[in-house]
């Protein structure tokens, strides 16, 4: 017998292919597909305004799925919430809520580990060991919502994985998370952090996406580059500024980089002075993000040498914010997922 058709993940040509094979009319995929990803429905008798036959007939051939939620933990600090999910197959990821003011913020994963290696970030140490599927990332946003009981306003593709590498699925998600049949989410409420894959910021930016595009850096050298991130040697630092420039004048829209500072590598006024000058004339916005240290091997700067580094890019013209870590108390900021992720039995 066949493994049932998964609808999470579908898109809506793709669902109307469905109940049009079934004889039923187009407008039944729109109810679908409001039931999958409006109202994140976990069952076809969830789906009272189809027919009884039609939901017997879905049940028969289809299927739903869902994220097995293993465990929550929410920070005392600041209500950060980090949610550990099961995959079918047994492997798991981790999503984080996070709340700022009006906005509720979800970081997505986009893989089951990561082969990108950055040696400052939990989860590159797994490898990669599958892509999600678009069923899979976007759930993560129907389950948190679910269990939350919240709203997310804003999602971030900043989780576990490289997004860009798994570019077709996570753009999918993106079109998923934003339909107005959906979720409905603004697309400058998305944003795609990439490390640095070039090739698909040029892609990105010839496609003509709305959705945010952030660039972790995090060194303004090639030779600090390389050792933190060895994707810099197919990459280096002259090709990602201008993949980078490229986009900005595609798209019309600023670029925003983001920098983890480190004590004694990356956080010397030499350092902010070199940033400045790699990021002069070039559409951005800086985002400093302070180190969570994940195993001693890395450690967080001093404030008064984080404010430094702050003040030392005063000049750049762009908005440069320190966007102090969420959650670090329960290992859900930057560079710390996916600790326990893989703990399955």
């Amino acid at each position: 017998m066949q493994n049932p058709m998964n609808l999470k993940g579908l898109d809506l040509p793709e669902l109307q292919a469905l109940v049009e094979s079934l004889g039923e009319k187009r407008y039944r995929a729109e109810q679908l597909f409001r039931w999958l990803y409006q109202h994140g429905a976990r069952d076809f008798e969830e789906m009272t305004n189809l027919p009884k036959d039609l939901r017997a007939r879905l049940q028969e051939s289809a299927a739903v799925s869902v994220l097995k939620t293993v465990t929550s933990q929410q920070s005392a600090k600041d209500g950060t919430v980090k949610f550990l999910f099961e995959l079918q197959d047994g492997l798991r990821i981790e999503s984080v809520l996070m709340f700022d003011d009006a906005r509720t913020t979800l970081c997505v994963s986009t893989q089951a580990g990561c082969a990108i290696d950055c040696k400052f970030c939990a989860t590159g140490r797994l490898g990669l060991l599958r892509h999600l599927s678009a069923g899979e990332i976007v759930d993560q946003v129907l389950q948190v919502q679910r269990e939350a009981r919240v709203q997310v306003t804003n999602v971030v593709f900043m989780g576990m994985g490289e997004p860009f590498h798994n570019y077709d699925q996570v753009l999918k998600a993106c079109g998923l998370l934003s339909h107005d049949l959906g979720l409905n989410l603004a697309r400058r409420h998305i944003v795609i952090s990439t490390s640095g894959l070039v090739p698909q910021i040029r892609r990105f930016a010839e496609e003509g996406h709305r959705y945010r595009l952030a660039i972790s850096l995090n060194a303004t050298t090639d030779a600090l580059r390389t050792e933190l991130m060895p994707l810099n040697r197919k990459w280096p630092l002259s090709e990602l500024l201008a993949a980078a420039r490229y986009y900005t004048e595609k798209s019309r829209t600023p670029v925003t980089f983001e920098y983890v500072l480190m004590a004694g590598l990356n956080d010397s006024d030499a350092d902010a002075e070199r940033l400045r000058r790699l990021l002069r004339g070039l559409r951005c916005k800086v985002n400093l993000i302070p180190y969570n240290s994940t195993d001693g091997a890395f450690r967080r700067p001093s404030q008064a040498r984080i404010l430094a580094f702050f003040e030392r890019l005063a000049s750049l013209r762009a908005p440069v914010t320190i966007r102090w870590s969420k959650g670090d108390d329960i290992a859900a900021g930057c560079g710390q997922l996916a600790g326990e992720a893989q703990t399955s039995s």
